[in-house]
């Protein structure tokens, strides 16, 4: 349609796009937000829930040994690791032909905050600078009181539904 000198053509004005982007801009804003904290709570649950389960085979480890834990009495991550992942002899030895195990079938799980399986075994309790995220291992477990913890850092405290550290499940 012709109106004088003028052609009307079809389209958007720049208002209206601005305001299209604007009305975006605040949905992003308060979608956003609950997304990054459903991931935070999906890692708090997987890591109480794998230290539920690990801490089990370890004590399903002592109560089939005799009392004796994985790795006791020494630091030694690779013996730990090898007594919950594969068969044992009652007096712990890794044995192929063993009557126990695996606690864990294939490797330990990985911690969801730090995407690492590998352990960290002290000898005697563990103190909370252990386990604060520090240093390169997932798990942290103390050989003469057979504590498991997450190795996390301090700014994961509490898992929401409960509000109790993720470490004291």
């Amino acid at each position: 349609m012709k109106l004088g000198n003028r052609t009307r053509r079809a389209g958007f004005t720049l208002v209206e796009v601005l305001i299209v982007v604007v009305i975006l801009g605040i949905l992003a804003a308060t979608v956003l937000p609950q997304f990054t904290q459903a991931s935070k709570d999906a890692k708090e649950t997987s890591l109480v829930q794998n230290l539920q389960m690990i801490r089990h085979q370890i004590s399903m480890y002592k109560f089939q040994h005799e009392g004796t834990l994985p790795a006791q009495g020494t630091t030694s991550a690779q013996a730990f690791e090898d007594q919950l992942t594969k068969k044992t002899a009652i007096d712990g030895a890794v044995d192929a032909n063993g009557a126990f195990g695996p606690y864990v079938l294939g490797q330990l799980p990985a911690n969801p905050f730090n995407n690492l399986r590998s352990v960290t075994v002290k000898n005697g309790a563990l103190a909370a600078a252990d386990f604060d995220g520090s240093t390169a291992a997932g798990w942290v477990y103390s050989s003469t009181t057979g504590e498991l913890r997450g190795n996390v850092a301090p700014t994961v405290t509490s898992v929401v539904e409960t509000g109790k550290a993720v470490n004291s499940f």
